[in-house]
């Protein structure tokens, strides 16, 4: 079960009634737990328990504490932690070289007095929407207590540390929606930053063009205390009601072949922001069908995979997942005068999109077509792999695609699987946009 939120937690350590220890001892306890299997791939319980001992110490002396000080918060496989290898969920890399330093997104999160619960599995090298991984298993997605679905990725431990109440955030990373996917499968909320909000260094690249260091969490402003932290700052973010707000319904691709589960949740979310005075303007953008084409021959993420991993390739390819070294195998070949093109059409389609955005604050769509599937229906079957893989991702890659931000915030009725509703906006946009997700999130608690 999910925790309270950021928020709720501190008034309860305030009374009295919860002190860091137990909260971090729980989560621990969890951890271990059957329900959680596959979730870490390493635990930090010293860590973890020191920092919340220490932060209750300094609560008792009555010195203020950040919000995020002695909460559990789970870190993805693929982030250095100083002393230990970065494998990123695969076994090419379970024996490479220590980092010499934290990745600066965990250097902030140390700061803040963070309690790192441990690091979570993931898709191999962040290299797919499922979750599933062949060397670690697959965490099973918490929403489904009797059939286990995919959790998504790659952000999958994140995601179920996060929805069994096992850390506040999960901290992760998005490349094609790598916060997102998991994040509308559990039932969270999501955040992808604009890519510059965070540095990317300390985390093993996928796309080093696409990459966005971000998190999720129980909800929106939980999100935005843990970007805060991320981004060294927090923004700055006004809150209205969503009364006058424009947002966008884009009418291509993103709509396509909804299963029924979504389009009913996506429907009713529509209906619960347009009664709370939300201005909703259907808009072509047909430039979301140009994607796959600016994105030929390869693709932005197998390209610059491809010269991330090119000499294991060659030399080892038989330790990859075999689904990660068919996408990046895919990179093999690419020209240099490709791959520069690629780069001038995207920046092109990144001007057109956002012009064709000028006057919404932010454009509204299902996060993902579908709910999470069994694991076992995609195990054995490429097929069904691949094809579940490009629904999952079709709808969170544009985003990356013009580095723009996103929340997913859930929009199921209880009872049903999760579905995700995503509210994007170009890059840069990232107040402007929280205050929408505020808003949204609002309205559809209230049609809840």
């Amino acid at each position: 079960m999910m925790l309270p939120t950021i928020a709720a937690l501190r008034a309860q350590f305030a009374a009295g009634k919860l002190t860091r220890e137990e909260l971090v001892s729980r989560a621990l306890d969890g951890a271990r737990a059957p329900a959680a299997a596959h979730v870490f791939i390493r635990l930090y319980e010293n860590v973890a328990l020191e920092a919340a001992r220490h932060a209750d110490a300094l609560a008792r002396a009555g010195v203020p504490l950040p919000p995020l000080a002695g909460l559990p918060v789970s870190v993805k496989d693929l982030f250095d932690v100083a002393g230990e290898p970065t494998p990123a969920a695969s076994l090419l890399r379970a024996d490479a070289p220590p980092a010499a330093a934290d990745a600066p997104a965990v250097a902030r999160l140390r700061a803040a007095g963070a309690a790192l619960v441990g690091r979570t599995n993931m898709s191999e090298f962040a290299f797919s929407g499922v979750g599933i991984n062949p060397h670690h298993d697959t965490p099973a997605n918490p929403a489904d207590s009797t059939v286990a679905r995919i959790p998504g990725g790659s952000s999958s431990g994140a995601a179920v540390s996060v929805a069994l109440g096992l850390s506040v955030a999960g901290l992760g990373s998005d490349t094609a929606g790598s916060i997102r996917i998991p994040a509308a499968l559990c039932g969270l909320v999501g955040f992808k930053s604009t890519q510059s909000r965070v540095p990317l260094d300390g985390a093993f690249p996928l796309s080093q063009t696409l990459d966005t260091v971000c998190a999720m969490a129980r909800s929106v402003e939980d999100c935005l205390v843990v970007d805060g932290v991320l981004a060294g700052a927090p923004m700055p973010v006004a809150r209205r009601p969503l009364d006058g707000l424009r947002l966008a319904l884009p009418q291509t691709l993103v709509l396509d072949a909804l299963e029924p589960a979504v389009a009913r949740a996506y429907d009713r979310a529509l209906q619960d922001l347009s009664a709370a005075g939300a201005r909703l303007v259907e808009l072509p953008l047909a430039e979301l069908a140009e994607i796959g084409q600016i994105n030929a021959p390869g693709g932005l993420s197998p390209v610059e995979a491809w010269a991330t991993h090119r000499e294991d390739m060659r030399a080892r390819r038989e330790r990859f997942d075999p689904r990660v070294a068919a996408r990046v195998a895919l990179g093999e070949g690419v020209s240099a005068a490709d791959y520069i093109r690629m780069l001038q059409r995207r920046r092109e389609w990144i001007a057109r999109v956002e012009q064709r955005l000028g006057g919404f604050d932010a454009y509204v769509c299902p996060t993902v077509p579908l709910v999470a599937p069994p694991i076992a229906d995609l195990l054995d079957s490429d097929e069904a792999f691949f094809k579940t893989n490009g629904l999952l991702l079709r709808n969170t890659l544009p985003v990356n695609f013009m580095d723009g931000c996103a929340f997913s915030l859930p929009c199921h009725a209880s009872g049903e699987l999760p579905v995700g509703l995503m509210l994007a906006a170009p890059g840069g946009a990232d107040a402007r946009l929280a205050t929408v997700a505020l808003a949204v999130e609002a309205a559809l608690a209230a049609g809840r």
